[in-house]
């Protein structure tokens, strides 16, 4: 009997040795939630697509620049109220833009790894042309956000993790050249990626459709290279040439739709719904009265508020607000057709040409988008058709209340931009951007607190934060 327990004990002793170094090397391992390193590419899409859309472009950035376009008026007697005022506690602070600016750089540290990956064929990730473009349409994105709203950033060093902590400051100008140059690389990649259909359950914007991501990343160097406009000679015709090439290829708008229960509620619903923070403002109300624009009842403009109405601004009850915010189905625009349009019957102008069916274009879209979403008639058509024959001035100002729906930033740059070429398009009348003949209205927005705090780089560029009423951009110098 002992010769067969000590038989069985050699066997389960056996049988342990053999199989434990294998067993040994699983124990502790976190299965559930593998490293970034083995993740496949293309599953970091998702992600990136939605943080792009509900932080960078439909967030903080958007909230506080409607009260500094004067698309929308800040209230609630809080920070909005405070952006209204312009008061320099808010406006002037790292804290303010703290989290949208982490956020942004979140994206962009997981973008790099997306791209990396493919490029260098890990996690399975190899020759996936179109999660490669597609992943490098939103790092242009991502980066042209964060540039247009605080001027120069740590760029170049910024996305090596550990190994630097403290990354310097790049130029706007040598980033914008990146951004054109990996916008450049995406077309080729998509061009080539002919039939791919990796991205198809991770992609949120089109389903995987490589033609679209094509026509997108066209729309999106068209937008940075009419930013350029300023600064340099050959931006517009290049603007022009890549509008038409996005038209060409079908561009329909570059929008995140999946609400309704499928992710959450609109960005702006929610930030009206839970915070009360902004009303209609009259600039953008008066301009639609004075056309007779069917925007004007989408808006809500006989509620709208004077900018800078300190009054109003400290109200902290419940203000009426733009009929569309309160569906929380409409989708977040990265990038819309009206814009594009824009885009392109600015360029023509500027050129010499006759811009009138790109201008009534993106009326005609803006109009309809609208109507659409609120189940209403409008003829978007026969009311750009009569606006006539656009100017610069009636495109900036047409640009001006599409983008008021959800492209504030944009705006900001915009506005901006025509300040720097002396065309006084869009007239601001908050009196508070001016105070005791000193200017309170933002040419930039100031750094994040946790790179204020951690970089001396950042910390020696933000200084009292008071620079961001001085420091002009390079695209508005």
């Amino acid at each position: 009997m002992k010769k067969y327990i000590l038989l069985t004990l050699s066997t389960a002793m056996l049988a342990l040795s053999s199989c434990g170094d294998d067993t040994m090397d699983k124990i502790n391992k976190d299965t559930h939630h593998p490293t970034a390193e083995i993740v496949a590419a293309r599953l970091q899409m998702s992600e990136a697509i939605m943080r792009t859309a509900f932080s960078t472009v439909s967030g903080d950035y958007a909230f506080y620049t409607s009260s500094i376009t004067e698309q929308l008026v800040g209230s609630g007697n809080n920070q909005l109220m405070k952006a209204e005022l312009r008061q320099s506690v808010e406006l002037a602070a790292s804290t303010t833009f703290n989290n949208v600016w982490g956020s942004t750089y979140s994206n962009l540290m997981n973008l790099q790894q997306v791209i990396d990956k493919v490029e260098n064929g890990e996690a399975s990730s190899g020759g996936q042309l179109d999660v490669l473009g597609a992943a490098q349409v939103l790092k242009a994105l991502n980066a042209g956000y964060l540039t247009d709203m605080h001027g120069d950033i740590p760029y170049s060093e910024a996305l090596k993790g550990n190994e630097n902590m403290q990354p310097a400051l790049d130029s706007q100008q040598s980033i914008y050249t990146d951004i054109i140059a990996t916008l450049d690389k995406a077309i080729d990649n998509l061009g080539n990626a002919a039939g791919m259909r990796n991205l198809s359950d991770q992609d949120l914007v089109y389903g995987g459709n490589v033609n679209s991501w094509l026509a997108a990343a066209y729309a999106v160097k068209a937008r940075y290279l009419i930013h350029q406009s300023k600064v340099n000679s050959s931006a517009v015709a290049q603007a022009k040439e890549a509008a038409k090439k996005a038209l060409e290829l079908g561009f329909s708008g570059m929008q995140v739709t999946e609400f309704n229960g499928v992710t959450c509620d609109n960005p702006w619903s929610a930030f009206i719904w839970s915070r009360h923070y902004t009303a209609p403002s009259t600039h953008v109300a008066n301009l639609m009265a004075a056309n007779d624009d069917p925007r004007y009842e989408f808006y809500n403009g006989d509620a709208a508020v004077d900018p800078g109405d300190a009054e109003a601004a400290k109200v902290s009850t419940w203000y009426d607000y733009p009929l569309y915010y309160d569906l929380g189905s409409q989708p977040v625009t990265i990038i819309g057709l009206p814009e594009l349009y824009f885009i392109l019957a600015e360029a023509q102008l500027r050129s010499g040409e006759d811009a009138t069916d790109a201008f009534q274009a993106g009326v005609a879209a803006s109009v309809n988008e609208q109507a659409e979403w609120l189940g209403e008639d409008a003829d978007g058509e026969e009311f750009a058709a009569s606006l006539g024959t656009p100017t610069l001035k009636t495109v900036f100002e047409q640009k001006y209340l599409a983008l008021a729906v959800d492209g504030q930033a944009e705006t900001y740059t915009d506005i901006r931009r025509m300040q720097a070429m002396g065309e006084n398009f869009i007239v601001l009348t908050n009196p508070y951007n001016n105070q005791s003949g000193i200017n309170r209205w933002p040419e930039v927005l100031p750094y994040g607190n946790s790179s204020v705090l951690s970089n001396p780089n950042v910390a020696a560029a933000y200084g009292d934060g008071t620079y961001i009423y001085s420091t002009k951009a390079w695209l508005f110098k």
